[in-house]
């Protein structure tokens, strides 16, 4: 069986792609043993991005040993598929002539995503390995505002006069010794090098020879501004089920092409940022992250979250009198509170992620939270009856039944509401609804559930 072979042997389909743990026990028995021969051979078959997990799951000293052990097998295709976290440690362990030979395999745009995140002594070394050509291709990327539509693309393009014909575009790319390793159109531009339409491979290929290109051009054509921001070139690639896109200057000229794979990287990040955000943990985290990093990420979330904390106590201070007289209040509260909050944050994620696909407009926005509202209304009168019930044959008090009932429904309406208003309200006024509302959404679940509960038992049961 060869190494390729054993990257997903005897796993089930939950786990299917994951590294086979036999694999990399002998990847870190060879690496221990200090076996070049044995180490390259396991290396072989596996793709450069299960290379690249494998790097990102070990500890430090066990990767600078691989990297060094493995030395001029390591390619750019596992720098490019490496994350952000530990890309620049694995820069400063590599040889600088295989480093060198890695950055000079690599597409443009790999580059220049591998420099946006390294310090300048380390641009430099990366852009000497190149050659002056690519040297300038690359700078000129590095021009364009971050996380630009300029950043997103590739150099290497493709492209035809619209005049040409079929058998034209073959004889080119069949006699030019620069064309990329994978494309999927011919950008048509006029003779002041504004494109003017695609050709996939497929329909060039199937075409005679005579056939003008211009009768090939695709139906859906998007041409991206390379100052755009890279969220909204994900959003058109998604929304328009493109496959590569021209890229193109203040003027209009071609510069340059994304292709579905980098759209479809920045959709993944956009979402991970939005997850990581709603937890409070921030953007960049990562399990290659230190103590010390993770710790100062974290702790400015956990000390709003504390402020929250003190907000809602400070209500149930208001009736500690209640409390005291009926003890099943303290029993029951955090019920109440544990309810809301759970459903403020399943309306919260509905709503953040509407928002960051651009599914929640203006147009839509009312009847979205109409239908939250609704929603925590239905779950509320279930759930309250439950707890009326739980009430009554817990502490024998049908009025209690009754209160915790009331707090129940008017929580998770709230919680509704504020879950989809919340996010909103943030995304209009400039702040990132995903970074935010979770702190807002957890105060105000909190505050009106302890509020309504202790209120209604102090108004009645007293």
């Amino acid at each position: 069986m060869s190494s390729g072979d054993n990257i997903s042997g005897d796993l089930s389909q939950d786990d299917a792609y994951d590294l086979d743990r036999k694999l990399v026990a002998q990847i870190l028995e060879a690496v221990e043993q200090g076996d070049q021969q044995a180490l390259t051979e396991l290396l072989e078959g596996l793709h450069a991005a299960d290379i690249a997990d494998l790097l990102e799951q070990i500890e430090s000293a066990e990767r600078t040993r691989l990297i060094r052990l493995y030395d001029r097998e390591f390619d750019g295709e596992i720098l490019s598929e490496l994350d952000e976290s530990i890309r620049e440690e694995v820069i400063e362990i590599l040889n600088p002539l295989v480093l060198a030979d890695a950055v000079r395999e690599m597409e443009s745009d790999d580059v220049v995503d591998l420099l946006e995140d390294l310090e300048v002594p380390q641009q430099e070394a990366i852009l000497d390995a190149l050659e002056d050509a690519d040297r300038v291709a690359v700078e000129q990327s590095l021009s364009f505002p971050e996380n630009s539509a300029g950043r997103l693309m590739q150099r290497e393009v493709v492209m035809a006069p619209e005049h040409w014909n079929v058998g034209q575009a073959i004889d080119f790319m069949r006699n030019s010794e620069d064309l990329p390793e994978q494309f999927y159109h011919v950008v048509l531009v006029d003779p002041r090098l504004h494109p003017v339409g695609n050709v996939t491979l497929g329909r060039i290929m199937a075409a005679k020879r005579e056939v003008p290109l211009t009768d090939l051009l695709e139906e859906t054509f998007q041409v991206i501004p390379a100052d755009q921001d890279e969220e909204d070139v994900a959003y058109a690639f998604n929304q328009y089920h493109l496959i590569s896109a021209p890229v193109v200057d203040d003027e209009g000229r071609l510069v340059g092409v994304i292709t579905i794979d980098d759209a479809m990287i920045v959709l993944d990040e956009e979402h991970e940022e939005d997850i990581l955000r709603l937890a409070g943990v921030g953007e960049e985290s990562s399990l290659a992250d230190r103590v010390i990093e993770t710790t100062k990420r974290r702790f400015p979330w956990l000390a709003v979250n504390l402020v929250t904390a003190v907000l809602a106590s400070l209500v149930i201070a208001q009736f500690e009198a209640a409390i005291a007289q009926i003890v099943a209040l303290a029993v029951l509260m955090p019920i109440v509170a544990s309810m809301g909050g759970n459903a403020g944050t399943q309306s919260l994620t509905v709503a953040v992620r509407a928002i960051a696909t651009r599914d929640l407009t203006g147009s839509n926005v009312w009847r979205v939270i109409r239908r939250e509202v609704l929603v925590g209304l239905v779950n509320g009168v279930i759930f309250a009856i439950v707890m009326g019930l739980v009430g009554l044959a817990w502490f024998g008090s049908p009025l209690l039944g009754v209160v915790i009932a009331v707090a129940m429904v008017v929580n998770l309406v709230v919680a509704g509401l504020a879950g989809t208003v919340i996010p909103v309200l943030l995304e209009k006024t400039g702040i990132d609804p995903a970074l935010a509302s979770g702190a807002f959404v957890t105060t105000v679940t909190d505050v009106v559930g302890f509020f309504a509960f202790l209120g209604l038992a102090a108004a009645v049961l007293l």
